[in-house]
């Protein structure tokens, strides 16, 4: 089962320059728009919406490619 992260969860996950560092917005359990793309997921296989700590843009994951601090 993929890692659960909460709104608010601080997490990071590896970027285009390393690693970047944000912030959990939100859970996003359907298909659906954010982030500027269309966002495939499931209860059982949700996708985190996070908030970059450096850029302030927003990004979404799935549970695999992030890890909590």
């Amino acid at each position: 089962m993929a890692d659960e992260f909460a709104e608010g969860d601080h997490v990071s996950w590896k970027s285009h320059g390393g690693e970047a560092e944000g912030t959990v917005q939100r859970t996003i359990t359907e298909d659906t728009e954010a982030a500027g793309r269309t966002v495939r997921a499931r209860e059982d296989e949700p996708q985190y919406e996070v908030k970059s700590d450096k850029s302030g843009g927003t990004a979404v994951h799935k549970g695999s490619a992030l890890h909590e601090d």
